[in-house]
């Protein structure tokens, strides 16, 4: 599919956009600081919520408009590039956002980023027009764009205030928060209570949510996020699944079993999956299903999206009996 020019789409994804910098390790190697440490090619790729979900939604066939803010620079180009122009803004003078992934095999993964342009993001770069005829809309990352959770998150309620006054089904994600940074010390229950009202899929994860409203277990947070006014909330656990609290039932399902090349963009994949097969009108087990699919496919890649496989391709997997872990 086409990436720079998305007519009549069916979805919408908005929000942080970044070039990932990952270099390869060919074991676990230690990082010694003060020493030389060989390493292999480094990938290059988009990264953040826009790219991962959006190029993610692309691959399983949903039509999707990706919208995300850069810089007018080499990097600015590159992500441009990768990702496609069409919902790109270019910001005059500014710099585009990057990360440096490190991910050695077997060990957590560590960032180095500088969030760029998404800190000018604002509520009216998503236009009217840029969400004309689309069914869904899925924004990412508001704790990396500065403009977004300023004033208690005045922007980001507009936005979603806005969408879901237009008609479209609103999906939210979020990101891990560092408490020491102005971003954690966001009053972030607040900006939830205001925002969740106009958001029908929330899907963050477990760490992110006992890090931003509290140490409690996955069925105690989505209750407090069902009883603040989201129509469903689910909550990422890594390996161990995805749980989901749906108005009726409360589930979780297990992850499928890979070999891991990496992490990076998995928790982005699962919601990809999870709103792909919603769009294609699966029943709340088989979004489950599918949702966690695409994280697993995800995960057998070193980048964010090259893992992706088209959408029959992911369903003939699991009807041939992927194995799941316990």
């Amino acid at each position: 599919m086409e990436t720079s020019r998305v007519k009549s789409p069916e979805a919408v994804v908005a929000g942080h956009i970044c070039l990932d910098i990952i270099p390869t390790f060919e074991n676990s190697t230690a990082i010694d600081p003060g020493k030389l440490t060989k390493i292999g090619p480094a990938v290059i790729s988009t990264g953040g919520a826009v790219s991962n979900t959006g190029l993610a939604m692309q691959r399983l066939g949903i039509r999707t408009r990706l919208i995300g803010k850069v810089g007018d620079d080499t990097f600015g180009r590159a992500i441009r590039e990768i990702a496609g122009s069409d919902g790109m803004i270019v910001g005059k003078g500014q710099t585009s956002s990057y990360t440096v992934v490190i991910s050695p095999p077997g060990v957590d993964r560590a960032f180095l980023h500088c969030p760029g342009a998404n800190d000018t993001f604002r509520a009216a770069d998503v236009t009217d027009a840029a969400l004309r005829g689309a069914r869904l809309f899925h924004f990412g990352y508001p704790p990396l764009m500065r403009r977004m959770y300023l004033d208690g998150g005045r922007e980001l309620v507009s936005l979603f205030r806005r969408v879901k006054r237009l008609g479209l089904t609103t999906s939210l994600d979020m990101v891990m928060v560092d408490p020491k940074s102005e971003a954690g010390r966001v009053d972030w229950p607040a900006v939830l209570r205001r925002v969740l009202p106009h958001v029908d899929f929330f899907l963050p994860s477990l760490d992110e949510m006992q890090v931003m409203i509290g140490n409690r277990p996955p069925a105690a947070i989505a209750a407090q996020l069902r009883d603040w006014g989201v129509g469903i909330a689910g909550l990422k656990l890594g390996h161990k699944g995805l749980y989901v609290r749906w108005p009726d039932r409360e589930r979780i399902v297990p992850c499928f079993k890979v070999n891991v090349a990496g992490t990076n963009g998995a928790g982005d994949a699962t919601i990809a999956g999870f709103l792909a097969a919603y769009l294609r009108g699966l029943s709340p087990d088989d979004v489950m299903t599918m949702a966690v699919a695409v994280g697993a496919c995800c995960c057998e890649a070193v980048d964010a999206t090259s893992g992706i496989r088209p959408w029959n391709e992911v369903r003939r997997r699991i009807a041939a009996g992927w194995p799941r872990l316990k």
